[in-house]
């Protein structure tokens, strides 16, 4: 899968992607990010990609035409299999099923947005899909993008060395959107505290029983939104 960035700041991902699963991934060809400066797709003296608001308002926006341009250079001829997302806060909330969606693909351009956000006309007339990591404002769209490529990379065919990893971890329940089970490692006993005893007795079937339940615990404690008890309790 190819990943490609536009951004005002492509240095910034030189940390993100040099290490762990992405580093990985990389060196084995599995994923191919390729980043793309905006700046390269201005004409003026000072590489200009943002201009003040119509109407007024604080803060730039990023103008379209360098925006436009980068993208259909990258994408010159837009097939099934790619798709163009659009960072912001504005966005539909990325979620575990997006990313799932999004490592189907065989190459994904993120627009990074930058200042007060973008002109309209590239969440309207370009980009397909308008995304957001959370309902909170960030500086820019690098850090959402590195958290998508993230994401979506771990799911991608022998990029994790056991494939079951990301089937069975928060929010990859299937029909019941559930967080991961706790997990617990040695010792045994620390300070007092003794892992439960069934993760100890070695029966496959009971361990997994508990597993289950214990995740619909800790998603109802820590999650209620994911199922439905908030609303319940409300």
């Amino acid at each position: 899968m190819t990943f490609h960035i536009v951004t005002i700041f492509p240095e910034f991902f030189a940390g993100p992607f040099e290490h762990g699963v992405i580093r990985r991934a990389r060196q084995t060809g599995r994923l191919e990010i390729q980043l793309h400066d905006l700046r390269n797709w201005t004409y003026d003296r000072h590489r200009t990609v943002d201009d003040r608001p119509f109407g007024g308002g604080e803060g730039m926006l990023l103008k379209p035409e360098p925006i436009f341009q980068a993208v259909e250079s990258i994408l010159p001829e837009r097939v099934p299999g790619q798709k163009v997302v659009l960072l912001s806060a504005q966005g539909q909330r990325f979620d575990q099923a997006t990313a799932r969606r999004y490592a189907e693909l065989e190459t994904l351009l993120l627009i990074c947005g930058r200042y007060e956000g973008v002109d309209e006309r590239v969440a309207a007339h370009l980009a397909d899909e308008e995304v957001s990591v959370g309902d909170f404002v960030l500086s820019g769209g690098e850090l959402p993008a590195a958290v998508i490529v993230d994401a979506v990379a771990r799911l991608l065919p022998g990029v994790l060395g056991n494939e079951d990893s990301s089937r069975n971890e928060s929010f990859s329940g299937g029909e019941e959107l559930l967080l991961d089970c706790p997990q617990y490692t040695r010792p045994a006993e620390f300070r007092g505290w003794k892992v439960p005893e069934v993760l100890l007795g070695g029966n496959h079937e009971e361990i997994r029983r508990w597993r289950r339940a214990a995740s619909r615990e800790k998603t109802e404690r820590l999650r209620p939104d994911l199922t439905g008890s908030s609303s319940a309790k409300s």
